[in-house]
């Protein structure tokens, strides 16, 4: 049985106050755990079902392990059924994130959806990004729909919340300031590499205006249907495979 005491703590942390507060957050499902107990990120606790516990290799030794059961899982974490695990992790230091040479950024403007901002967050990880810079209007990258939707890439991404239009006025000047909008120069016709920030907009309304000024160059996606508009992971998923066609 899991004390009250631990139950009120991890219930807590479906909270991004008491995230913020405790300096932990949850990791729920068997990938995501596994992918937590092999990164450099410090582990907390883990409750495992006894039929996973049986599959996986011995966890480390300075992990504290509880074998719960199924309905024990459901009820302390945010999955309507999760049959493997879930874990306490340490929040991060925040990593400064600043240009690299010949790798880009990918900078979130109010990207609200935590399941579009985990995907995001996984995209980064897919093309090597140098890390992800989100708004401090974005959806919290420590919540647990949006570490769900990373399938385990949160370990492998660097992420920084900022002000982004204050961040932006930092950058060297000379450097590209990329951004997905209807005005912008068709992505087929241009030969981009990796450099400079890529920016995404909140899902219905793109990049704020304040956003927009700050750009060098808007992108744009041609379509043939009738479809208003993309998901804005899925614009960003065909503008980084633009920039990384060498690949």
């Amino acid at each position: 049985m899991v004390s009250k005491a631990v139950a009120k703590y991890v219930h807590a942390l479906h909270l991004k106050k008491y995230r913020l507060r405790h300096g932990a957050f949850l990791v729920e499902g068997g990938k995501s755990v596994q992918e937590l107990l092999s990164s450099a990120l410090q582990t907390e606790r883990v409750f495992l079902t006894a039929e996973f516990a049986a599959k996986i290799p011995p966890l480390p030794a300075n992990v504290p392990v509880e074998i719960v059961t199924e309905d024990d899982l459901t009820q302390l974490g945010t999955l309507a059924n999760n049959t493997t695990a879930l874990a306490l992790a340490r929040l991060p230091a925040e990593t400064p994130l600043q240009p690299a040479p010949n790798r880009l950024l990918l900078a979130l403007d109010q990207v609200r959806d935590p399941g579009n901002l985990g995907t995001l967050i996984r995209l980064a990880d897919w093309y090597g990004l140098h890390g992800v810079v989100c708004s401090d209007t974005c959806a919290d990258p420590w919540a647990p729909k949006t570490i769900a939707a990373t399938m385990g890439s949160f370990t492998r991404v660097a992420i920084w919340q900022r002000d982004l239009p204050a961040w932006l006025d930092t950058l060297p000047p000379e450097l590209p300031r990329y951004g997905a909008h209807l005005d912008g120069d068709n992505v087929h016709r241009l030969s981009l590499a990796p450099g400079g920030v890529l920016i995404m907009g909140s899902e219905s309304h793109g990049p704020r205006p304040e956003v927009l000024a700050r750009l060098t160059q808007r992108l744009y996606i041609p379509g043939a249907g009738g479809a208003e508009s993309l998901n804005v992971a899925v614009s960003a998923a065909i503008l980084l495979d633009n920039f990384h066609r060498a690949l």
